[in-house]
């Protein structure tokens, strides 16, 4: 069903308003670059937590989440504990956060200067993670441009080469103009026609899709090896069951999964080791951002649960795509769930809402995402090392260039994928799985120095990229070993290679992070009275995690059960986030520090 007149309109309408809302925030942004990459550190939490969720609600992750739990039902969300489930915002809700916004930087790469020094280690440091974030913001807005441009050229009838463009040439006009001020008041309007969405097919799917009782027999597909299909036949209550499984027998591309077990142990072993890692890119960006480390963590609470949404709706929009197989055919390509369940079931005049919906959750991600890659360029390199005493004219003309110059690259990139989970993976278990353990090291470990931080810096993109290049068909659990082992290796010569950071320099990050880990050397030197605050609030922190992961896992989860409609697994959830969420509310919310 093709799109109509209305629908065109309400899209046009949508984008056109976008632009000129840019323009209307730009003066409140381009003052100097704290304005412009940190909104001047006067950004409400609730606007920074509603932004970060439309920044992690894109095409691309819902139509390969929606793509998964079409196939595999609710194991489909256990393998998205590799990235789409985000599960690291429940390590910046109990104390990631308030540790990054501790150091009142603007960037990560800056973030070095303050844990390594000003010297040669802290150079180091900053440089590689400089360029290491750059080649990671243009392979994300290259993995957001390939899935959107498909999405709206399906619905546009265009080449989705030509919808990328245009989606991304409107997400560059305010992006360019105002800077993170505009993207997070822009993705908080966005983030509300997200939402809206989300209710809507919820609500639709819960009405239309009317399965049957629980051993109804259900038909999905999985892609092969050559492009050819397979049908899967399962019922209904398997489908919808949240115990993850140890094997699987899953035949053509997603046999990767066979032993769920090993895959899912992974990528929440992945998830972990990020979440104490401490963020990197735009996420950490919103915690810089942030008035105090109380509002960082509130930030994280309302990203969390406004997050939530998104699961039911991937969960409708699966529910949708295997009741229009019971009803039409089986649709053989899972990523082409979302679009054709659009097509089908979204009625005119909302069709046209819906879309410019996902446009908006495409363009709220690229926004956010170039946003904080440019002021790696801006801030940690043009700045730092090549015009120190640049004007703030000067550095606002290369913050606008540098936003404009990183989404062509990535536009162009993209034109060399075809596949989205293909990307999606190497993205998030090679590149960003090569940074991994330099980000871990850098908080726990007191001898771990700039040096060390750059050799496994390095290392583990070099080894992403080799393995791309020569090894293509590696499982994604043995990308992640490997990029994360070759970069530990780097880490640990290059720290015991030269010398430690200089003790000043860590007495004083130690005293305002005031981080967990191997720090005896330096926690020595402080008064008994100062470490023993330190070591209680470390310690509520621990037990605050291990509430906030399975609280996070339940929430999702709980959504999905109220779309399927099983309330028994609903209920045992539901209960289950309760009780963490009262432990929550005593161990961790009632201890965030109130502004002074």
């Amino acid at each position: 069903k093709k799109m109509s007149i209305l629908d065109f309109i309400i899209i046009g309408v949508y984008m056109a308003a976008i632009i000129i809302a840019g323009y209307f925030l730009q003066r409140k942004a381009t003052k100097d670059i704290d304005s412009y990459f940190l909104g001047g550190n006067k950004l409400p939490w609730w606007v920074l937590g509603a932004s970060g969720m439309a920044a992690n609600v894109d095409i691309s992750g819902t139509m390969i989440n929606t793509a998964l739990i079409y196939s595999l039902g609710v194991m489909g969300f256990f393998i998205e504990l590799r990235g789409g489930v985000v599960l690291i915002l429940a390590f910046l809700m109990v104390f990631m956060g308030k540790w990054n916004r501790r150091s009142g930087v603007m960037t990560l790469a800056e973030w070095m200067y303050f844990r390594f020094g000003k010297g040669k280690q802290g150079d180091m440091a900053r440089l590689i993670s400089a360029v290491a974030s750059i080649i990671l913001t243009v392979a994300l807005i290259s993995y957001f441009a390939i899935a959107s441009g498909k999405f709206a050229g399906e619905f546009l009838n265009i080449d989705w080469r030509i919808a990328a463009s245009v989606m991304i040439a409107i997400a560059a006009s305010y992006t360019v103009a105002s800077g993170l001020y505009a993207v997070v008041w822009m993705d908080l309007f966005q983030g509300i026609i997200i939402l809206g969405v989300a209710v809507f097919v919820v609500i639709k799917a819960m009405i239309t899709a009317d399965i049957g009782v629980d051993d109804t027999a259900i038909l999905t597909s999985v892609p092969g090896l050559n492009g050819e299909t397979h049908a899967i036949e399962t019922t209904y209550r398997e489908w919808t069951n949240f115990i993850p499984r140890m094997k699987l027998d899953l035949p053509g591309q997603y046999g990767i999964y066979n032993l769920f077990g090993v895959a899912v142990g992974f990528y929440f072993l992945k998830a972990v080791l990020e979440g104490f890692g401490g963020g990197n890119s735009y996420m950490a960006q919103r915690y810089f951002a942030a008035k105090d480390e109380r509002e960082a963590g509130l930030t994280s609470m309302l990203w969390t649960i406004l997050l939530m949404f998104r699961w039911p709706l991937t969960a409708a929009l699966a529910l949708l795509g295997i009741f229009y197989g019971m009803q039409h055919s089986l649709i053989t390509d899972p990523e082409m769930v979302l679009p054709i369940v659009i097509a089908e079931y979204i009625p005119v005049g909302i069709k046209g809402l819906v879309v410019a919906g996902f446009i908006a959750a495409a363009m709220s991600t690229v926004d956010a995402t170039v946003n904080a890659g440019a002021s790696y360029w801006v801030k940690d390199i043009y700045q730092a090392y090549i015009n120190p005493k640049a004007s703030n004219k000067a550095l606002m003309l290369h913050s606008k260039l540098s936003t404009m110059l990183l989404l062509i690259i990535g536009l162009l990139f993209s034109f060399t994928v075809t596949n989205i989970n293909e990307i999606w993976g190497w993205t998030m278990m090679g590149i960003a799985s090569g940074m991994l353990i330099p980000q871990l090291l850098r908080w726990y470990w007191w001898r771990f120095n700039g040096f060390g931080f750059a050799a496994g810096t390095f290392s583990g993109l070099i080894a992403a990229i080799a393995i791309k290049l020569f090894f293509p068909v590696i499982t994604e659990y043995w990308l992640f070993v490997s990029a994360s082992v070759l970069s530990l290796f780097g880490c640990i010569i290059g720290t015991y290679l030269t010398r430690p950071v200089d003790f000043k320099i860590l007495d004083n990050f130690y005293r305002v992070t005031r981080p967990f880990g191997w720090w005896k050397p330096v926690s020595k030197n402080l008064s008994q009275k100062e470490r023993s605050g330190i070591n209680k609030e470390n310690k509520r922190d621990m037990l605050s995690i291990l509430m906030a992961v399975p609280w996070q896992i339940t929430l999702f989860l709980s959504g999905m059960m109220v779309v399927f409609k099983r309330w028994d697994n609903f209920s045992i959830l539901f209960s289950i986030f309760v009780l963490l969420s009262v432990g929550l509310y005593f161990n961790w919310y009632k201890h965030l520090r109130v502004k002074k």
